[in-house]
């Protein structure tokens, strides 16, 4: 799947979980409501569920048409095929990533509050850079907060989609869109509720709008 050329919408990203059919409905739930992207992201040592769940994510996001990014784990990305990447800054080289899955992956880069780790990856061929914490995070209570003043400033200098990430529902949300932000990057939001595809759907008005990319 080549790298889309407009990369925005909602990008839910994989609760853990060690049941992979559970974790599949509930991705294809979010899918269903409107989920543009998807990550996973499991944090755990077993090597062989987390392939088994690449690999069932993939197949599923193929037939919704929405790209499949590998959270922090070069490998696996490259072994099941993946779309991307996501890698934070203790999780690689952005120019090995582009080097081993191609000119066409979706190569995203955590850049936390700071807008010179941003010009940065951009100018290594990242695809897209990823600001956070704006909310507190249940996934993350200790991570560095962002402001909507630094997602403006990047909208006006960078050229790469910009993805926000930390806290963010569909009530907070449009304030970030509304700040440049293209993708809005949520967990709890979505699959911490009873029902994750209205869940989902309810961040699609935040996007009926024109964008820059």
């Amino acid at each position: 799947m080549p790298m889309p050329t407009s990369l925005n919408g909602l990008y839910a990203i994989t609760p853990q979980s060690a049941d992979t059919a559970a974790l599949l409905a509930e991705v294809r739930l979010a899918l269903e409501g409107g989920a543009r992207l998807v990550q996973y992201r499991d944090k755990s040592a077993d090597v062989a569920l987390r392939f088994e769940q690449a690999s069932e994510l993939l197949v599923l996001c193929r037939k919704f048409g929405a790209p499949l990014i590998v959270n922090d784990d070069l490998r696996l990305a490259d072994l099941v095929g993946a779309d991307g990447l996501h890698i934070g800054k203790d999780d690689g080289s952005l120019r090995e990533a582009r080097l081993i899955l191609g000119p066409h992956s979706i190569i995203g880069v955590s850049c936390y509050n700071d807008l010179q780790l941003a010009r940065a990856a951009q100018d290594g061929g990242a695809s897209y850079a990823a600001f956070g914490s704006f909310f507190p995070s249940p996934t993350k209570p200790q991570a560095i907060p962002a402001s909507l003043d630094l997602l403006r400033q990047a909208k006006g200098e960078l050229h790469i989609p910009l993805v926000a990430i930390g806290g963010i529902t569909a009530a907070n949300g449009a304030a970030l869109v509304a700040a440049g932000a293209d993708a809005l990057a949520v967990i709890s939001a979505i699959f911490d509720t009873p029902d994750i595809r209205a869940a989902a759907a309810a961040f699609s008005p935040l996007f009926n709008r024109p964008t820059l990319h």
